[in-house]
């Protein structure tokens, strides 16, 4: 019987291979510290987190996220551990909440290696606290024990580890912190719940009389007020979407035969459109393919852990070893870790056969900004008259069902900028690549990803700029430049380098002015362009000096909150010379590959998933005629 702890409360421990389950509903970081008998930690090398994940006897994860599964043996731990604490922080420089008040409460489970639950804790009652040592297996007379602890420190991880005794605690904090942010980089963040209709913001779109449409954001505090034209909101965070109406009832699907699950229906999902409803639907199979392949994995991990197990033991006495006796054991050994991969493996397959089937009925289904580039429905093209929720940028996969392809979704206007890695060190295909090959695979990856931002917006209510400072992308941005899309020229040399960044670096600064002085669109300049503006940079570090460094990092840093968004091309091992200066520039953007590449983690259970860039099929002319098709309508937008 699984044993519900609360604070205070200890348990004894069965045995000293377990897992630790967390689950906090938003990321979260993951640790431990080893502690002698008093508990004191005696240095940073007593302390698993996810700049160091591994420790004799325990693993923790690699970045923060709302689920966790952390490893112990205790038997393994290294001399002089008495105590093991559990740790739980809320990273910094995040999007998300700031304390854990601001959460629903974590909960923890320690299980065994088959997954029977142990004791389960559930940390209610916190308030401003940042860091939380959640649970405690201590050592006592020979047996170990838990104990629910939920000890806060509103002063986050440097407190918690200097009350543990730790030493240079505050440096240690900060090491994890940034592990933790250069991880982000990786990360596929989880889409934010969507709010109830009371707490919607609803403003007029332009051109829609009595306001059908509006900006879908969070409660009215968060927003601030944003410059106006024609008298109404610009509305640089949010997408627009219908709200007016309750919600359309979500497709039905036809009944199931006795014994089979019910056939997929493509919208099937809560939502207050079609739009949202297949949105969160493939946020739900996303989900669903990493846990269902967690449970798999962790199927694997505890049949080969109970095989060794039965192996040692049977194996233990030397007489046993040799003979009929010792290969009878170890081919009963064998044949119980088959039987239990065996029928893990039938649960991952229905569970498979499921989200497949459910594949390929949302595929079809996609609207363009969701759907591949071979998706029929861009036949059928016409520019938008308001934005989309969300845009695919690539594809997601998992190496047991590498055919079963989840859309990357991510939320429009963007929140962060995106980073095209130019380089051959970052993927183990690209390695193998001619170096220009990779970079010119980059720039191909930007011009689709720019290709698909054009095509999902209202004409005139995005803009591209391009700088190129040697011009070496001419060739691969003709689809931009032919179709007349680029709001100027791609920027050359170092003078069109400087130009360019002055001028989006004084957009952003009026915009932010405009913001905080509540004025109108009669505050800015007369002309300004206030569409969302993309600027894609190709060749950096190429062409930078010191002043148009800062105004990069200026931009990536400001820029999205008032439509500005970065897109690089880059290598990063290129700008290494400028040193740790650009690793908040790269910690900002969202990471992603020419090639695939298994370098993105869900915000679940942390997954390494193969990402796939969204790169045309070969021979096609979809982009080209898209991209044709926004050039008409920017044309015959009145002036």
């Amino acid at each position: 019987m699984t044993a519900e702890l609360v604070r205070g409360q200890n348990h004894p421990l069965p045995g000293t291979r377990l897992e630790i389950r967390v689950s906090a509903g938003t990321p979260v970081v993951a640790g431990a510290t080893l502690g002698d008998e008093q508990g004191r930690v005696h240095g940073a090398e007593r302390v698993a987190h996810p700049g160091s994940p591994t420790l004799p006897g325990l693993e923790v994860s690699r970045q923060a996220a709302a689920d966790h599964r952390l490893a112990v043996d205790l038997e393994a731990l290294g001399e002089g551990v008495h105590r093991v604490h559990v740790l739980l922080a809320l990273p910094h420089g995040t999007a998300g909440p700031s304390r854990f008040a601001a959460v629903a409460a974590p909960f923890v489970a320690v299980t065994a290696l088959d997954g029977t639950e142990i004791a389960t804790f559930t940390l209610t009652g916190l308030g401003a606290e940042t860091a939380v040592v959640a649970l405690e297996l201590y050592r006592r007379q020979g047996a170990w024990k838990i104990r629910a602890i939920g000890q806060g420190y509103a002063g986050g991880l440097a407190d918690l580890l200097a009350d543990q005794g730790l030493p240079e605690a505050g440096r240690l904090a900060a090491t994890i912190q940034d592990a933790i942010a250069l991880g982000a980089s990786r990360s596929v963040a989880a889409p934010p719940q969507r709010t109830s209709d009371d707490a919607r913001v609803r403003t007029p779109a332009p051109g829609a009389p009595g306001g059908a449409d509006a900006a879908d954001a969070e409660p009215p505090a968060a927003v601030p007020p944003q410059p106006v034209g024609d008298g109404g909101p610009i509305n640089y965070a949010h997408p627009r979407r219908r709200t007016g109406a309750p919600p359309a009832p979500a497709p039905v699907a036809p009944p199931a035969a006795p014994g089979e699950p019910a056939p997929p229906v493509a919208g099937d999902a809560s939502g207050w459109s079609m739009d949202e409803r297949l949105y969160n639907q493939v946020w739900g199979m996303f989900e669903d393919l990493a846990r269902t392949v967690a449970a798999y994995r962790s199927a694997v991990d505890f049949a080969d852990s109970r095989m060794e197990q039965e192996l040692d033991r049977a194996l233990s006495d030397p007489r046993g070893r040799m003979g009929q006796a010792g290969d009878r054991a170890r081919e009963e050994a064998h044949a119980k870790r088959e039987e239990l991969v065996g029928r893990a493996r039938e649960v991952l397959d229905r569970d498979l056969a499921q989200l497949a089937a459910e594949s390929e009925v949302v595929e079809p289904a996609l609207p363009p900004a969701y759907a591949r580039w071979d998706n029929p429905v861009w036949h059928a093209y016409r520019v938008p008259m308001e934005l989309p929720m969300a845009l695919r940028i690539g594809e997601l996969t998992l190496p047991e069902q590498p055919e079963l392809r989840i859309p990357m979704l991510i939320r429009l206007p963007l929140e962060r900028g995106l980073w095209i890695d130019s380089g051959r060190g970052g993927s183990d295909e690209a390695v193998f690549l001619d170096p220009d090959r990779v970079k010119g695979l980059a720039v191909d990856t930007a011009v689709a990803v720019a290709a698909r931002l054009l095509a999902v917006y209202p004409a005139h209510e995005f803009a591209v700029h391009v700088i190129d400072p040697a011009g070496s992308a001419a060739g691969r941005l003709a689809p931009l430049t032919r179709a007349g899309v680029l709001a100027a020229p791609p920027a050359a040399g170092a003078a069109g380098v400087s130009a360019m960044l002055a001028g989006l670096t004084e957009r952003v600064d009026l915009v932010q002015m405009a913001v905080r002085a509540g004025a109108g669109a009669d505050a800015l300049p007369p002309g300004m362009d206030t569409a969302e503006q993309l600027l894609i940079v190709n060749d950096f570090p190429h062409g930078f000096d010191d002043r148009a460094l800062n105004q990069l990092r200026y931009l990536a840093d400001e820029g999205p909150s008032v439509g500005v968004h970065l897109l690089m091309v880059a290598d990063r091992e290129e700008a290494s010379e400028y040193g740790p200066v650009l690793q908040p520039l790269w910690r900002s953007l969202l990471r992603l590959t020419p090639v695939p590449d298994d370098h993105l983690a869900d915000p679940w259970v942390g997954h390494a998933w193969t990402y796939e860039p969204p790169l045309t099929p070969p021979g096609s002319r979809v982009l080209e005629q898209v991209l044709g098709r926004v050039g008409e309508a920017r044309a015959a937008w009145p002036h």
